[in-house]
């Protein structure tokens, strides 16, 4: 068994908890094809900016995604594939019916 230091464990929890909603897993999943902007991200989902940006802000705390700037605009994507395969797994799992 491999030994975690505890500070590892409790990022892994906060991904995790991250991650505990449909919405934001939604999102994850919207961006594991393109980078999306708030206001993309908004009329896709057909939601506010605002919560939208809610969303984005627990998965940024989280690092599971990432913002770059391009003028006035602010663009999300993934921080790394570790998140898809994370979310991939968790929705296999789902879906086996246990």
């Amino acid at each position: 068994m491999v030994d975690f230091h505890r500070h590892q464990l409790e990022l892994a929890a906060e991904m995790l908890k991250a991650l505990a909603d449909a919405n934001r897993l939604g999102i994850v999943l919207r961006l594991s094809k393109r980078e999306l902007s708030v206001g993309e991200l908004a009329e896709i989902e057909q939601e506010k900016v605002t919560t939208i940006s809610a969303r984005l802000k627990v998965l940024l705390t989280a690092h599971l995604v990432k913002r770059r700037r391009k003028g006035q605009t602010i663009f999300y994507s993934l921080a790394d594939t570790h998140v898809l395969n994370l979310v991939d797994n968790a929705i296999g799992h789902a879906c086996e019916g246990h």
